[in-house]
């Protein structure tokens, strides 16, 4: 090989990524970049850099995504109610195509021949990663270890990183962890016990959000204020996207909103079993439909609902950058400026519930939908409407 070459391999600092650091160093003769997107998981960066460094990297770069990763990712996926398979809110999927865009910046960057990834190849995240890599960076070589290495289960990775003195961490428990995820938007938790479905997930895996049954015995009530269809304030106060969405992640957390245990179809057609907190999203999602509900006219939103599953699913296999989404997404946005308002909501130990629906659109008129007799509604077309569609079942 060529002195000089430069793999970036997206490192997160733990276990599993310090071992692919140290296994890209034994096999390929080019110098390793360690590169981390900071999109609001709980993260040490004091650790991730030390943990390079003892690894013998030299260039070690973390970037500050949070404001975008809300703003640009995951507000348009809100704005399409995207829910996959009827409960989950895709926190991980909406997460790859920004890290993958990043990812291939910095290779560009530093004229990087390959980009390096630490998902597992049963997984969804390489075809989420790969995918946002081949959009961005074509020629852009990509170097999945778990596809090519002779590691084959989690024993083997604890075995490797006991031979070059990599730290195990440990759970609450003291066993090796489950496999997680977060970031701003939600958490996620599988492996352990939770591969066994008739399992019950236990209660000290979960971390963002308190037990429904220990969550506050008063109700919580919280106002979210839209502007052409995104959230931009929680209680008349503006936020930023990304503090807007921590308020909500405190809020919902604290009173045991955002709760999914699913087992859900994988893109490469393993079925798993997961565990999902979603609290500030389950909150948005929620809140939107219902802003919606008094700004937009009836067509549009039926052709919203009639979309969203194929726009879910395309985000849930990676196909974020896609023409196919691109469109979709001019569907979901063709009447944004229109929802415009302020939802209150009641949360308690675990339930959202609408209290209110403050809004200046016109979308919904109590005139005509008043039982009071009124002149602003011909009830005498109504039979035309009725016998019109008897007509039709024929």
């Amino acid at each position: 090989m060529k002195k000089n070459k430069k793999i970036v391999l997206a490192y997160s600092g733990g276990l599993d990524t310090s071992i692919i650091l140290k296994w890209l160093q034994e096999n390929y003769d080019s110098e390793v970049i360690a590169y981390t997107a900071d999109i609001g998981q709980e993260m040490d960066r004091k650790k991730i850099v030390k943990n390079a460094k003892k690894l013998g990297v030299k260039k070690i770069i973390i970037n500050n995504l949070k404001n975008t990763f809300v703003k640009e990712y995951v507000f348009p996926m809100i704005r399409g109610h995207a829910i996959y398979e009827g409960v989950y809110l895709l926190g991980t999927s909406i997460a790859r195509p920004l890290i993958a865009k990043d990812q291939i910046k910095v290779a560009k960057k530093f004229k990087a021949f390959a980009v390096s990834h630490g998902s597992t190849g049963k997984g969804n995240d390489q075809v989420r990663f790969e995918l946002g890599y081949h959009y961005f960076g074509p020629k852009i070589k990509v170097i999945a270890p778990w596809r090519i290495w002779k590691l084959k289960s989690r024993t083997d990775l604890i075995n490797y990183a006991k031979k070059h003195n990599i730290p195990i961490p440990k759970d609450k428990k003291g066993a090796p962890p489950f496999s997680v995820d977060d970031n701003l938007f939600h958490t996620s938790t599988e492996g352990k016990v939770l591969e066994n479905p008739k399992n019950s997930a236990p209660e000290f895996i979960f971390q963002r959000t308190t037990s429904p049954e220990k969550a506050p015995n008063k109700p919580t009530y919280v106002s979210i204020g839209f502007k052409n269809s995104d959230p931009v304030s929680i209680n008349e106060k503006k936020l930023t996207p990304e503090k807007l969405l921590e308020k909500l992640n405190q809020i919902g957390g604290k009173n045991g909103v955002g709760r999914v245990d699913l087992v859900e179809n994988r893109f490469i057609g393993i079925k798993s079993r997961g565990v999902y907190e979603t609290p500030g999203g389950t909150l948005l999602l929620i809140a939107h439909r219902a802003m919606e509900s008094v700004t937009l006219d009836k067509d549009t939103m039926h052709k919203k609902d009639s979309i969203m599953p194929r726009y879910a699913e395309l985000i849930y296999n990676g196909y974020w950058f896609s023409k196919e989404r691109f469109k979709l997404q001019k569907i979901v946005d063709l009447k944004k400026n229109k929802v415009n308002g302020s939802i209150k909501v009641k949360l308690y130990k675990g339930n959202v519930t609408i209290q209110s629906r403050m809004t200046k659109s016109s979308a919904y008129s109590m005139k005509k939908v008043s039982f009071e007799e009124n002149k602003t509604f011909n009830k005498s077309n109504v039979e035309r409407f009725i016998n019109f569609h008897k007509k039709k079942l024929n």
